[in-house]
């Protein structure tokens, strides 16, 4: 059975990892609850950060989407934990923690990693004006 589009979930596939994608945002605010310095501050502060990838953008579509999916990819924030807990550094802990939370609030509204087509192309499906065309 093929995809009705190429590349992208649907249906259910797509629920499944969008409710994948809120249990990691609970389960990483749970963990940095946790946490024996945590600061829900520098939480809220350091929460969209990822989102600054977006910048790149500007510069095409390209860029935007390589950007967009090292920053929003859980290779980096996982192996920043894993340093963090070697060294041992409580800061790092917690802004990988805080990245992971952001990449789980993320994908659980539908925002996956993005196709060099352009911003509304994602591996979760179509997502804004594109997603509005297809159903109309």
């Amino acid at each position: 059975m093929k995809p009705t589009t190429p590349g992208f979930c649907t249906g259910k596939i797509s629920t499944i990892l969008r409710l994948e994608g809120l249990l990691v945002l609970a389960l990483a605010c749970y963990i940095y609850n946790a946490l024996p310095d945590k600061s829900w501050k520098l939480f809220a502060y350091c929460f969209f950060v990822p989102d600054i990838s977006l910048l790149g953008y500007i510069i095409g579509k390209q860029t935007g989407a390589v950007s967009y999916n090292i920053m929003h990819s859980y290779i980096l924030p996982l192996s920043v934990l894993l340093i963090s807990y070697q060294l041992p550094c409580h800061l790092m802990q917690a802004i990988s923690i805080i990245w992971i939370a952001h990449i789980g609030f993320d994908r659980a509204l539908g925002y996956g990693l993005k196709y060099a087509d352009g911003f509304g192309y994602t591996h979760l499906g179509l997502i804004g004006k594109l997603k509005k065309d297809l159903s109309s």
